[in-house]
C-alpha cells in the first residue's frame, strides 16, 4: 500500500470515527422538534418561562377567588356566573342574555335568567376557536379561526339553536395568534383582527391587520396594518373611533416592549409598526433596520411589558361615579414572559376630549397572588343597569362589579 492510499484510508477512518462519536448529538438534533411558536426568538440559556396553562376544569363557584379581588371604595365585586370553562368574549343580547365565547372548547355559552336564578347553557358547539362574537339586530356573529358565521334571531332560539351560516371564509388558518376578536362599528360593518402568525417575523400581506366586512360578508377591506395581535376592541362613544389593545412581541427583554392601547384614526392608512417598531419608539433589532418609528402611528398609551391587555370597553352606563363615564376599562390578562408577573387586573385609561390619554389608573387587582394566577381577566361588558361584567378564562367564571347598592340576583 503506498503512502497516498494509506493516508486516504486513515482520513476516511478518522472521518467515520468522528461521525460515530458525533452520532448521538446528530441524532438528537435530527429528532428535535422545532420550538413552539411562542418560543421563537427566545434567548439561549436556561429560561423556564412559558405560557400559563389554565386548569382543565372551571373552578367551582364556592372556590372562586372573589374575596381576593380588590376594587375601589364604594364598589362591590361578586360572582355573576360560574362553570363556564375558558370564558372569553362577552356580549349582551337585546333581551338580556349574556353570551360568552371560548377559545379552547369550541363552544358558545348563554347565561339566561330562569325564575330569578342564572343558568349557563351551551348554544353552539363543534366550532373551531370561536373567540370572537358580536351581536347586531338580534343576530349573533361568530369569528372562528378561519371563518365568520352568523345565527339570526339568536335569543328566540336558545333552546334549539340552528347551525351557524358561514358568511366569510377568506382567512388564513395559522394557529399562532389565529383567534379573532369581533366588533360591529358605527358604520354597521364587522371589524376583526388577523394576527401575525409568529412571535416576531415579517408577516405575509394577509396577516398583522384589521379587516372589515359588510354584515353579509361582502366588501372585505384592510383598515389597519402593523398589528401583532389584538384581543380587544371598542368604539369611543363620542369620537366613534376604534380603540384596541395590542400585545407586543416577546423575548426582547423582561421590561420591554410595552403592550399598547391604539386608536384607528385613519382607516386604510394607519400602520401601527409591527414588526419594525415596538411601543412606538423601539426599533426591532432584526426588522427595524432602515425604518424610523416615526413612520408609524403612535400608541395612545403604553400598558406595561408583557401585561397582555385583552378586552377594552368604554363605560357607557350611569351607575359608576362621573369620573369613570366614557372612559376605557381594560382587562390585562397578565404576563407569562416575565419572571415577576404583572397585569392580572383591570385598569382605566382616562382620556381627554380629543381621545388622547389623561391618565392610566388601576381599578381592580388580585388575580395574581404570590406570583401565581388565581384567575385571568379577559373581556368586559357594560350591563343595562350600569354594572360591569368581567370574564375569567383561567377560573372559568364571570364576575360583576357594581357601585353603591347595585343588586345582583343569585347565581
Amino acid at each position: 500500500m503506498n503512502l497516498r492510499n494509506s493516508t486516504a484510508i486513515g482520513l476516511v477512518a478518522a472521518g467515520i470515527g468522528a461521525l460515530v462519536a458525533a452520532w448521538p448529538v446528530l441524532a438528537q438534533q435530527a429528532s428535535n422538534e422545532p420550538p413552539p411558536p411562542w418560543a421563537q426568538g427566545r434567548p439561549a440559556g436556561d429560561i423556564s418561562l412559558a405560557p400559563v396553562t389554565p386548569p382543565p376544569l372551571a373552578t367551582a363557584a364556592d372556590k372562586l377567588p372573589v374575596d381576593k379581588l380588590k376594587v375601589p371604595k364604594g364598589f362591590k365585586i361578586e360572582v355573576y356566573a360560574a362553570n363556564i370553562p375558558n370564558a372569553r368574549s362577552l356580549r349582551l343580547g337585546d333581551k338580556g342574555t349574556v353570551f360568552v365565547s371560548n377559545r379552547t372548547l369550541d363552544k358558545i355559552y348563554a347565561i339566561v335568567d330562569k325564575g330569578g336564578k342564572r343558568e349557563v347553557k351551551v348554544i353552539a358547539k363543534d366550532l373551531y376557536r370561536p373567540n370572537g362574537i358580536a351581536l347586531h339586530d338580534g343576530t349573533l356573529y361568530i369569528a372562528e379561526l378561519s371563518q365568520i358565521s352568523k345565527i339570526e334571531k339568536i335569543e328566540d332560539n336558545l333552546d334549539n339553536t340552528p347551525k351557524p351560516t358561514v358568511i366569510y371564509s377568506d382567512l388564513p388558518k395559522d394557529e399562532p395568534h389565529g383567534w379573532k376578536y369581533l366588533t360591529v362599528g358605527p358604520d354597521n360593518k364587522l371589524y376583526f383582527n388577523v394576527g401575525a402568525p409568529c412571535n416576531i417575523c415579517m408577516p405575509p400581506p394577509t396577516h398583522a391587520q384589521i379587516r372589515r366586512i359588510n354584515l353579509d360578508g361582502s366588501g372585505a377591506e384592510v383598515v389597519a396594518r402593523g398589528t401583532r395581535q389584538i384581543v380587544g376592541m371598542d368604539w369611543h362613544p363620542t369620537l366613534k373611533q376604534l380603540y384596541f389593545t395590542e400585545n407586543a412581541r416577546d423575548w426582547l427583554s423582561e421590561e420591554l416592549p410595552n403592550d399598547k392601547l391604539n386608536r384607528l384614526a385613519q382607516p386604510g392608512k394607519d400602520n401601527f409598526g409591527y414588526p419594525y417598531c415596538h411601543q412606538g419608539n423601539i426599533p426591532d433589532p432584526e426588522f427595524g433596520w432602515g425604518h424610523s418609528c416615526d413612520e408609524f402611528t403612535k400608541p395612545v398609551a403604553l400598558l406595561g411589558p408583557h401585561a397582555a391587555p385583552l378586552g377594552i370597553k368604554f363605560y357607557t352606563g350611569n351607575a359608576f361615579p362621573a369620573e369613570y363615564r366614557g372612559q376605557a376599562f381594560i382587562a390585562r390578562h397578565g404576563s407569562w414572559n416575565k419572571s415577576k408577573k404583572i397585569g392580572g387586573d383591570i385598569v382605566v385609561a382616562k382620556l381627554n376630549k380629543d381621545g388622547t390619554l389623561k391618565s392610566l389608573e388601576t381599578f381592580l387587582t388580585g388575580f395574581i397572588q404570590d406570583n401565581n394566577y388565581v384567575g385571568r381577566p379577559v373581556d368586559l361588558l357594560v350591563m343595562k343597569d350600569g354594572s360591569l361584567l368581567i370574564s375569567d378564562d383561567y377560573a372559568g367564571a364571570v364576575y360583576r362589579v357594581s357601585y353603591g347598592s347595585g343588586h345582583v340576583a343569585s347565581h
